[in-house]
C-alpha cells in the first residue's frame, strides 16, 4: 500500500524510440503535480503554533472518528455505511498523511474496479448471472404462492 510509488507504470519514451532518464523524470513531475501534497491543511496561523496544531489534529482525529464509528454502526443498520465510513477518512486526511495514503490507494482500486466493471465481457456476464438469479427468485416465490397463497410466513399454521 505505502510503497512510495504511485507512478502509473508507463515509461516516458522519446520522439526517436528511446527511452531517456529526463522523459521519465517528467512524466513522474506531471504525476506529481496532479496529486496533491501530502501533509496538513490546517490555516498557515494554526500550523505555525504548536500546541494549537496539535489542539487542531486532536480535534480532526475526534471527529474523524465519530464520523467512521458512525458509518461503522450503519453498516448492519439502515444507511449508508460505507459513504460515511469514507467520509470519515476524508475527514482524517484533511490532516494525517496515513489517511490520505489510505484514500489515494481507495479512489485507486475504485477506479480500476469501475474499468473491470466497464469491460463488455463482464459486464454480459454480470446481466447472465442477474437474470439467472431472478428466475430462480421468481421461481421460488410462485412456489410459495402456489402451496401458500398470498399468506405472510408468520401467519401460516403448521399442521
Amino acid at each position: 500500500m505505502g510503497t512510495g510509488s504511485d507512478g502509473t507504470g508507463k515509461v516516458a519514451v522519446a520522439t526517436d524510440g528511446t527511452k531517456s532518464e529526463a522523459n521519465v523524470a517528467n512524466s513522474e513531475a506531471d504525476v506529481a503535480e496532479r496529486e496533491a501534497a501530502l501533509g496538513s491543511r490546517a490555516p498557515e496561523f494554526v500550523r505555525a503554533r504548536r500546541m494549537l496544531h496539535l489542539s487542531w489534529q486532536v480535534a480532526v482525529f475526534v471527529v474523524g472518528l465519530a464520523v467512521v464509528v458512525t458509518g461503522v454502526i450503519m453498516l448492519p443498520l439502515p444507511g449508508p455505511g460505507w459513504v460515511v465510513i469514507f467520509g470519515g477518512m476524508a475527514i482524517w486526511a484533511t490532516e494525517f498523511v496515513w489517511a490520505q495514503l489510505v484514500l489515494r490507494w481507495t479512489k485507486r482500486k475504485v477506479t480500476e474496479a469501475t474499468q473491470r466493471a466497464l469491460d463488455p465481457k463482464v459486464r454480459r456476464r454480470n446481466i447472465i448471472l442477474t437474470s439467472i438469479g431472478l428466475v430462480i427468485v421468481a421461481v421460488l416465490g410462485g412456489v410459495y404462492v402456489w402451496k401458500f397463497g398470498l399468506e405472510m410466513p408468520w401467519n401460516i399454521e403448521y399442521q
